[in-house]
């Protein structure tokens, strides 16, 4: 595996992060004899291998680059993409909100550039899965070379097909679409969702998740929740600490949503599901 978050000392086939003058962030894989050339000079993959993570080095005009483990927040900020992904902010409490951990079995559509197929599969770790569906197989084939960089490939399962004709899989414990028109596969999801599983989506304006309530109400999902994430940065600066410049805003809403069985009358379910709809 070439991302590897364990040791304390950079190693061949380790994924590295050089962070440069005014935060340039540059991650490579360390290959033993090969440089990695900057605007700021170069950089030989034997001046990190063997180095503590934190250190200090200089390129070959002496410019100045911390070697640093990327985390997971940097991974999917450099992702090779040629689409729009889903940013760090909302990932994470994605993660959270869909219970993902080691050894779960986590169904996503469309797959796109990956962005959050990666997440999953680190969160899954290794006796775990990830069942991804795109219907491009251009995004399906560039996803595959992202995972393919990470080491993570085995973790997932790539397919190309369009979800209408619904999943492989059953019983997956949680569920994430990415889709234009989510509303529109609720029973496929439903179908693939253990009892009570998880599922989460995202979708960019306000008319999509009226309809999305519609879908979900139909399919008897339970305890709603629908919230927007916003993100803003600080200047990390003890003489001039205020807010940045530029902040990450509105990306979408979010839309969680449980799977319940309650048929027990036609009024009573009504009713039911009304007083489910959200938890707050």
């Amino acid at each position: 595996m070439s991302w590897n978050l364990k040791g304390a000392i950079a190693q061949a086939g380790d994924l590295a992060g050089l962070v440069g003058l005014n935060h340039k962030h540059f991650i490579i894989k360390l290959v033993p004899g090969a440089e990695f050339q900057t605007h700021r000079g170069v950089i030989k993959h034997d001046q990190i291998i063997g180095l503590p993570w934190g250190s200090k080095i200089l390129s070959h005009n002496n410019s100045p680059f911390i070697v640093l483990q990327p985390s997971l927040a940097d991974v999917i900020r450099q992702i090779k993409r040629t689409t729009q992904i889903l940013y760090p902010k909302d990932i994470g409490y994605i993660l959270l909100r869909l219970g993902v951990g080691p050894g779960m079995r986590v169904l996503e559509a469309g797959t796109g550039s990956g962005a959050l197929t990666t997440a999953l599969a680190f969160a899954v770790g290794n006796e775990g899965r990830v069942f991804t569906y795109e219907v491009r197989e251009e995004m399906s084939l560039l996803a595959r070379k992202n995972l393919e960089r990470l080491g993570l490939q085995d973790r997932v399962e790539f397919n190309l097909r369009d979800i209408k004709d619904g999943f492989n899989e059953t019983g997956v414990d949680a569920a994430f679409l990415d889709v234009q028109n989510p509303y529109d596969y609720m029973p496929q999801i439903r179908a693939a969702l253990k009892p009570g599983g998880f599922f989460g989506t995202l979708v960019p304006t306000a008319n999509q998740v009226v309809r999305l309530l519609e879908a979900l109400r139909l399919q008897q999902f339970a305890f709603v929740d629908i919230c927007e994430l916003i993100m803003r940065f600080y200047k990390a600066d003890a003489d001039h600490f205020r807010p940045t410049d530029r902040m990450v805003a509105h990306t979408g809403y979010l839309i969680f949503a449980r799977p319940v069985n309650i048929s027990t009358g036609p009024g009573e379910d009504t009713q039911l599901l009304e007083a489910l709809e959200g938890d707050e």
